[in-house]
């Protein structure tokens, strides 16, 4: 029988891989692949069509992944690592996952696509866009790394 730690982390393993893998095929493929095969006024809008379709997923993801991972904080007791810098993947675990949460359920809905539908320069928003992305999916990798050389014992 599995126990319920267990699982929260296959979970939670499950959901990382394919938010951060999301990200990063959004980033290096999706968004690459619109710049090459649009031009720059109908990039914001040919994106978005795509876009559409893996924001839900993206909201699953990381719903899953913050879930599972303050559950295994509350069960495993591990709230002593948020006062220790030794840890500070945890911190950067948890900033990170704000971020996407903060996009993904308040900026996007609520603001942002209203803003890039109005958008007096889609061009320039497309590459604010891209520059974004870009930046997220870089601290998502340091994330990475820390989260799993950190659980591991290499930091």
């Amino acid at each position: 029988m599995v126990d319920d730690f267990t699982l929260a982390r296959v979970i939670h393993v499950l959901a990382v891989l394919f938010w951060i893998g999301g990200v990063a095929f959004v980033t290096l493929i999706v968004m690459p692949s619109t710049r090459a095969s649009h031009a720059a006024e109908d990039r914001l809008a040919a994106f978005h069509g795509v876009e559409g379709r893996f924001a839900p997923q993206a909201r699953l993801w990381v719903l899953l992944a913050g879930a599972s991972g303050l559950w295994m904080t509350w069960r495993a007791d591990l709230w002593s690592r948020f006062a220790d810098l030794h840890f500070w993947w945890m911190h950067a675990m948890v900033v990170l996952w704000a971020i996407f949460a903060a996009m993904l359920f308040v900026v996007e809905p609520l603001f942002l696509h209203r803003r890039m539908a109005a958008s007096p320069d889609p061009s320039r928003d497309y590459a604010r866009m891209e520059r974004m992305h870009r930046v997220l999916l870089a601290l998502s990798v340091v994330t990475t790394i820390g989260a799993v050389g950190g659980s591991h014992g290499l930091f």
